[in-house]
């Protein structure tokens, strides 16, 4: 039987489309041409041989076959890539301060240390989880190198990145999509984290603005005091979608009764324009990394 190769550059473009969401955003971002990327995808399908798109309307859709592929296309080009690193900047050294949100404690922060650690062995990380105010206050005062935060745009860094912007959503217990229903005789009970909180503060004046009575049922200083709440029934509460455990839920607007909601700015804040190189890998490998939480 042939052993097949696939080309990186073409898993890379397979990759970076499906990403996107668009071929055409995808070329732009590799600087090829559209009839480079058809190319490219034609070749890698040719390499499958097998289909590992369909029509689907206008657009493309995968296969089960380009479902597997994306998911071992990933797999390879971080592997590809933490090569380079390791390669090309296994000496860096040095000690490098994060801080982030609760909501990447499980799904970002693992991956990024694994990796970081595996190609940069002798930098020393110092991770800290906390909440967006003492980030920020840490990075102002140059005790974080990184800090990744939710934010509304009202308070900013000399030296921050937009990353995306994230829907917030409302969540309640796993199961039960009309868990609530606020009427006149019973307000909607709210489990919050303490103030301040952008996220509180948006279904506040999302509530209001839909003229919903709510009345805060649970504070918590932390985020798995939360989800212990809305599990407990204690009330819904407000995140994105990133980093919810599977014992609660989105809640669907029309299905619940409950107002839509804006979304959230993800920023990537640095203590310094022009980090260290130690720092500078840090960030790239975590702005990797939140391309696979992005939600849909």
């Amino acid at each position: 039987m042939r052993r097949i190769t696939f080309d990186l550059d073409c898993l890379r473009t397979f990759s970076t489309g499906m990403e996107l969401g668009s071929f055409s955003k995808a070329a732009v971002r590799l600087g090829r041409s559209t009839s480079a990327v058809s190319a490219q995808l034609k070749k890698l399908e040719q390499q499958a041989v097998t289909p590992i798109f369909v029509k689907s309307g206008r657009g493309l859709a995968l296969t089960e076959a380009g479902e597997t592929m994306l998911a071992y296309a990933r797999r390879l080009l971080d592997l590809n890539d933490e090569a380079v690193t390791a390669i090309q900047g296994s000496e860096l050294e040095g000690w490098v301060r994060l801080g982030l949100q609760e909501d990447f404690g499980e799904t970002v922060l693992p991956k990024v240390l694994g990796q970081f650690a595996r190609a940069h062995p002798k930098v020393r990380i110092e991770a800290r989880v906390a909440r967006n105010a003492e980030l920020i206050e840490r990075i102002t005062a140059g005790r974080l190198d990184l800090a990744l935060a939710w934010s509304d745009g009202s308070v900013t860094t000399p030296h921050h990145e937009r990353v995306m912007d994230v829907p917030m959503c409302w969540v309640g217990p796993a199961g039960e999509p009309r868990a609530w229903q606020a009427t006149a005789d019973e307000p909607l009970p709210l489990a919050s984290l303490e103030a301040p909180c952008l996220l509180r503060t948006a279904a506040t004046d999302a509530l209001d603005r839909a003229h919903i009575p709510w009345r805060l049922s649970f504070v918590s200083p932390s985020l798995a005091g939360l989800w212990a709440a809305t599990v407990a029934g204690l009330g819904v509460t407000i995140r994105t979608p990133i980093g919810l455990p599977a014992t609660v839920q989105q809640l669907v607007p029309v299905v619940s009764g409950l107002p839509p909601l804006p979304s959230l700015g993800l920023v990537l804040h640095r203590a310094q324009a022009q980090p260290d190189p130690a720092t500078a890998r840090l960030a790239t490998i975590m702005l990797q990394a939140l391309q696979d939480v992005r939600p849909d």
